[in-house]
């Protein structure tokens, strides 16, 4: 992977680079090309890659009941743990979260599912907290479905971090439930290139590189 950076970086054509998305873009014949970089290649905002930096990220899954958080350095996991929490509504199979901002209502029950809610935020962002102290990280790859973020951000314990965060990286790509393994195969889809190019180049407009 190391050789394709590489040699996109001294091709002669004009690369824009993109540290939000962590990917160069281009132009060739009126058409827009992109190649998403690999968590595990470091580059600094102005674009400056780092090849020999063994990258360290963070990454944090949130869905409605539960919500992963490991650290990674290069392609190994340093720590991970998983959360959840009683948000679900059992019959309609709807997180009280979606269900109140629907429906506007809250009984006993729908408390409960609250306060669990809130505690497993609070839970998270400590976990967060003790991971931003113990290591120097270079991103903070990120999904979390909007609906939750004012939850995340407004926890009674605050996450050690600002959404708008530069070093946030918002992970392209759909998330199911956040157990550990779902976890792993965010970071095995992080760990590859992705090269992007116009349908009318090739049938197949998206695939990965190693």
């Amino acid at each position: 992977m190391t050789k394709v950076v590489t040699s996109l970086r001294e091709a002669e054509m004009p690369l824009s680079y993109d540290f939000e998305k962590h990917k160069y873009s281009w132009e060739e014949q009126g058409m827009e090309f992109s190649f998403r970089l690999p968590i595990t290649i470091f580059s600094n905002e102005e674009g400056l890659v780092d090849l020999e930096k063994e990258v360290t990220y963070l990454m944090l899954l949130v869905q409605s009941g539960s919500a992963s958080v490991g650290v990674f350095q290069h392609e190994k996991c340093l720590s991970h743990k998983v959360f959840s929490s009683y948000m679900v509504r059992k019959k309609q199979g709807k997180s009280q979260i979606k269900h109140l901002k629907t429906k506007g209502k809250s009984r006993a029950g729908s408390r409960i599912r609250l306060a669990s809610g809130a505690e497993m935020f609070d839970n998270v962002n400590e976990r967060l907290q003790r991971h931003f102290q113990e290591h120097d990280l270079d991103r903070i790859t990120f999904s979390c479905s909007k609906i939750l973020l004012p939850h995340l951000f407004g926890a009674k314990v605050e996450p050690p971090f600002d959404k708008k965060d530069p070093k946030v990286y918002k992970i392209p790509k759909h998330l199911h439930q956040p157990n550990f393994e779902v976890m792993l195969g965010m970071q095995r889809f992080l760990n590859l290139g992705e090269l992007i190019i116009p349908q009318e180049v090739n049938e197949e407009d998206l695939f990965y590189l190693r």
